[in-house]
């Protein structure tokens, strides 16, 4: 993975900017991440900055159903088209960011560790061998739930309110272009111990296919999200605060905490 570049949205002082992570720090860039990016030959310490969600999604699409594995221990039949809803763009939140129960919900929050893709180019009802030129990289996402809401309702599954409350979107620290996703493997570990270790190429839908036939149903913008859906090993949050980390070996790791 030695052509990979990871790619970090940063605030410094009053400033926000944007740059690629290097062994010495954060290349600084001006532009568009997704278009003309420029280096400005300025390098910024990693502890000299704070680092943001690296992109700002027009929408997040969270995939449901999407491993073999976990529709198997559910008797889930595998969906024959994707499945999923969207999550609010105001769920969003930073790596390290501390993620809060909403008021007036005293009911079990769960993780989910996910492979999450950022389209870079407008994306338009494109074929699946087409969709690699359309997918900027691949980040860490956590779809947090607030799992007692989903079902709250016997008429009506609340996906979007469950999964859309403020913070409950994080996702980052990097963008990673120029890997293989179907090599990843995607960990998740709460307070220090792994509840998660699944493998990318166990999905449902390839990234390639999501990309392609999410597209065909909505214009995909530069700088969305796909979370790819989970596996086995979600978990309620427990503790009164819980440490998450998403980890995937060549993209990075993001933690936060959510605080009950």
């Amino acid at each position: 993975m030695s052509n990979v570049t990871r790619w970090v949205r940063f605030r410094h002082h009053a400033d926000i900017g944007f740059g690629q992570l290097t062994p010495s720090g954060i290349s600084v860039h001006v532009g568009d991440m997704f278009g003309d990016a420029r280096p400005t030959g300025r390098t910024l310490a990693l502890d000299a900055v704070e680092l943001l969600a690296p992109t700002q999604p027009s929408k997040i699409i969270a995939l449901w159903n999407n491993f073999h594995a976990l529709a198997a221990k559910l008797s889930s039949p595998e969906p024959a088209e994707p499945l999923y809803l969207l999550k609010a763009p105001t769920s969003v939140t930073a790596p390290g960011a501390v993620i809060r129960r909403p008021a007036g919900y005293d009911g079990k929050t769960t993780y989910e560790g996910e492979l999450g893709i950022v389209i870079g180019k407008t994306c338009t009802a494109v074929a699946p061998e087409q969709a690699d030129a359309f997918i900027f990289g691949y980040t860490c996402t956590n779809d947090v739930t607030a799992a007692d809401i989903l079902n709250r309702d016997p008429t009506f599954p609340q996906w979007a309110r469950a999964k859309g409350f403020d913070g409950y979107g994080p996702f980052g620290p990097v963008i990673a272009s120029a890997l293989d996703p179907a090599s990843l493997v995607v960990r998740t570990i709460l307070n220090g111990v792994e509840r998660q270790n699944y493998p990318i190429a166990d999905m449902i839908f390839s990234a390639q296919a999501l990309v392609s036939k999410i597209s065909h149903d909505m214009t995909l913008l530069p700088g969305d999200l796909i979370c790819c859906g989970t596996s086995i090993g979600v978990g309620v949050m427990k503790e009164p605060i819980n440490t998450v980390t998403v980890a995937i070996d060549g993209i990075g790791e993001l933690t936060n905490q959510f605080c009950q």
